[in-house]
């Protein structure tokens, strides 16, 4: 795994927890404008997750480090991003699998999931490297605009 400090979110929340986890996956994008990219190809994906949060659940954690780990590994890991019909498509360029849309989609997994448990943390940012030289770091603006609001 990719030794690195990663941007900050600041926030007010007492806890903060960082989850790197890697996966390997396929995919193309599916527009002409794309070059070589148009062309099925495969990355070993690395993410890191931040989540935060002011309580703690019934075991002592923010969250389990493993249950980040498996709703993104055990899901795309060794498959074809594009045959994900559920969060990827070939007719909107919002739903190509391109690096940044994989980060979105990740963010939204991991927020569906942590608004279903009971203490309630929340992902602020997922960072996600594609290629040695080249990532995507996605932050929801209308999680940025209440952090900065002070509203949470």
């Amino acid at each position: 795994m990719l030794q690195q400090l990663y941007p900050q979110v600041q926030h007010p929340f007492a806890y903060e927890l960082n989850k790197d986890f890697q996966f390997a996956a396929a995919h193309y994008v599916p527009s002409s404008k794309a070059g070589k990219c148009q062309r099925v190809h495969g990355h070993t994906y690395f993410a890191n997750v931040t989540v935060a949060g002011n309580e703690l659940d019934d075991t002592g954690f923010l969250v389990n480090f493993a249950t980040i780990k498996q709703l993104i590994h055990d899901r795309f890991d060794h498959t074809l991003l594009n045959e994900h019909n559920d969060t990827f498509n070939d007719e909107q360029p919002d739903f190509f699998p391109t690096t940044e849309v994989v980060a979105r989609t990740i963010y939204e997994i991991i927020a569906n999931y942590l608004a279903t448990t009971d203490n309630k943390p929340m992902c602020l940012q997922v960072f996600l490297r594609e290629t040695p030289t080249s990532y995507c770091l996605y932050r929801p603006v209308e999680l940025l605009r209440e952090l900065q609001g002070g509203s949470r």
